[in-house]
């Protein structure tokens, strides 16, 4: 099973939010580099607070697919 085009542009456009406002929140000038385990670090809080106010599961905020 593959995900679909749909969920690999969910999936980029989370990363792409999280790296944005990364470097959005860095207070100088400075700007990181894309590290997705970073990256992953901050989805994973996100996700945990958005499942515990009940806005979205786990697959509608970054698809994947199920072992």
């Amino acid at each position: 099973m593959e995900l679909t085009r749909q969920q690999i542009e969910r999936q980029d456009f989370v990363d792409n939010a999280i790296f944005d406002l990364m470097n959005r929140l860095i207070p100088s000038d400075k700007e990181m580099e894309w590290d997705i385990e970073a990256i992953g670090e901050v989805r994973d809080v996100i996700l945990a607070q958005f499942e515990r106010k009940g806005f979205c599961t786990e697959m509608e905020f970054y698809p994947y697919i199920e072992e």
